[in-house]
């Protein structure tokens, strides 16, 4: 068995506690889990403003170690590859998925580090300013501190580390305790890739205990997490007005209009709501589809979800694995069922066999239900009819979440429209909300958060803006 250490000060060191990381389709033990105490988590952040302040890299020596962890990520691959099927539960396609993810995170991440620059203020242009010149630089926040999930134990990484090194800073890195390996391998790839020792820390341990002594500790400048509502408010309460980027609960919805090519539509609509096992904050979760295309739409989406294989991750064929504990899995079925006997109509899937959940497809589920009103965090997806595309929206913004959805039309009017309706951060228009380019400003709005992920976008918000002005 394998064991998940801390990196701390430069040092791979023991931790206080022991902890045991289950391998997510079996439920052996996987690893043995080092947890940072308060004590060591106050060493790791003491280090990091040390290291920032001595040791910090230029532009061009940033942009070298993010490339150059981008192709050892891609020559790691292998190993990458079997430490996510093995402590996520994820399938081999969604493993290499990640891995593809990461490598492009990383590489635009170390592009953004060479272009980090201000702007010319034109002072000039003001009453009675004469000979006087202006311009904004860009300056690391210092310590970063990343908190991450475990259903992206690696992109999702690399969405903060990246950036957060791009912008001159030093991270402390808190992965989730279900999925600490990846991040392991993260960091080795990092220091092989150059980043010097005293600019990275690694600390393990459930987050009332390592998360919260890196919430209290104001030497920290910049907090980025991934995670519930529920925390991500206690976050914002504890660090005050020290800034974060904060991605938090959702409860997704895609709208297809009866002009949607629903051959494509399904394939897209099966994928976003079944891959990593329906654990992706913008899984499809509520689909509205036109009356008129409803009939053909169940009766697709039901045979795409028949027809994906699940089982054991291990195995180069399945498509659905386990969720991410049995816990999980059990309360995702109970889910399923209580809306059954609400009177849903589940047309496909809705079993368990351990820690798998067959994909399934249900429709005229109450709104009241839990599949309707909380996110699901699990393989299953609502299909709701409409014949009023204006009751559709009203009922897709009726949540507290407003991470992202999808409209599937072939009518610009209609998508605008929808664009300029429905309150969330992103809006795509013939993909679904689980849609993502890695270089693009991601967030939500509402109850799901603030802030941006997207290489570009979470670099300005980790740099603070100094103004400079010269009187000559």
């Amino acid at each position: 068995m394998v064991t998940a250490r801390l990196f701390i000060d430069g040092t791979w060191v023991e931790g206080a506690e022991r902890g045991t990381v289950e391998h997510k389709f079996t439920g052996e033990p996987l690893a043995e889990l080092h947890h940072a105490s308060a004590d060591q988590v106050a060493a790791a952040v003491a280090a990091l403003v040390r290291g920032q302040a001595t040791a910090g890299l230029g532009p061009r020596e940033r942009f070298s170690v993010l490339s150059r962890a981008a192709e050892l990520v891609g020559a790691r691959r292998d190993e990458l590859r079997r430490t996510i099927v093995d402590e996520t539960g994820f399938a081999h396609r969604d493993a290499e998925g990640e891995i593809n993810r990461a490598i492009e995170t990383l590489r635009l991440s170390g592009e953004e580090a060479a272009r980090l620059t201000g702007e010319m203020v034109p002072l000039e242009a003001a009453p009675g300013v004469q000979r006087r010149i202006g311009y904004t630089m860009r300056v690391p926040v210092g310590v970063v501190a990343a908190i991450t999930p475990f259903n992206s134990p690696l992109n999702t990484v690399c969405h903060k580390v990246g950036p957060a090194l791009a912008a001159g800073n030093a991270v402390a890195l808190k992965p989730s305790a279900y999925t600490p390996l990846t991040a392991e391998l993260l960091v080795e790839i990092l220091l092989e890739a150059g980043l010097p020792t005293s600019l990275i820390a690694l600390v393990h341990g459930p987050g009332s205990q390592a998360g919260q002594a890196l919430l209290i500790d104001e030497r920290i400048g910049y907090y980025t997490f991934t995670g519930s509502t529920e925390v991500g408010r206690h976050i914002r309460a504890t660090v005050g007005l020290r800034g974060a980027q904060l991605e938090l609960g959702s409860l997704s919805s895609s709208l297809v209009c009866a002009d949607a090519d629903v051959d494509t539509t399904v394939a897209k609509c099966a994928n976003a709501a079944f891959r990593k096992a329906g654990q992706v904050c913008t899984s499809v979760q509520r689909l509205y589809v036109h009356e008129d295309v409803a009939d053909a739409f169940e009766a697709g989406l039901t045979a795409a979800a028949e027809a994906l294989t699940c089982g054991d991750p291990r195995d180069p064929a399945t498509e659905v694995g386990p969720l991410i504990s049995e816990p999980e899995a059990e309360r995702v079925e109970r889910w399923i069922e209580r809306a059954a006997e609400r009177g849903a109509r589940v047309l496909t899937g809705g079993t368990r066999e351990g820690r798998v959940v067959r994909p399934t497809v249900l429709t005229d589920v109450d709104a009241a239900a839990e599949l309707m009103c909380r996110e699901l965090f699990g393989p299953a997806v609502v299909i709701r009819r409409f014949e009023d595309l204006d009751e559709a929206i009203a009922e897709a913004n009726d949540t507290p979440y407003g991470l992202a959805a999808g409209v599937f039309t072939r009518d610009l009017h209609r998508a605008f429209e929808c664009v300029g309706r429905l309150h969330m951060g992103s809006v795509h228009i013939n993909e679904t909300s689980s849609s993502r380019i890695d270089l693009m400003p991601y967030g939500g709005v509402k109850d799901s958060g603030s802030g941006k992920e997207g290489p570009r976008y979470a670099i300005r918000e980790m740099t603070e803006e100094r103004l400079v002005t010269i009187a000559y």
